[in-house]
């Protein structure tokens, strides 16, 4: 299946990816950005928020951003 992905950590970028079918947006997350840490990201699914068990469906719209950017006061 191929996702929009939205990351708005550091620099951001936002690009279609392919992922196998029934890939939780924990598993996504991990692949894509690093080790899950779900209290720490505002993560959608659709601009919903989104359950780390959920799993996606081809041409969902996932954004993963920090709720706290490095270095700002």
């Amino acid at each position: 299946m191929k996702v929009l992905l939205i990351s708005n950590d550091a620099g951001g970028y936002a690009h279609h990816v392919e992922a196998p079918d029934n890939t939780t947006v924990q598993q996504m997350f991990e692949r894509h950005v690093g080790t899950f840490h779900a209290d720490s990201y505002l993560i959608r699914v659709n601009r919903q928020p989104a359950a780390a068990d959920q799993p996606l469906r081809d041409g969902d719209r996932v954004s993963f951003t920090p709720l706290k950017i490095e270095g700002a006061i």
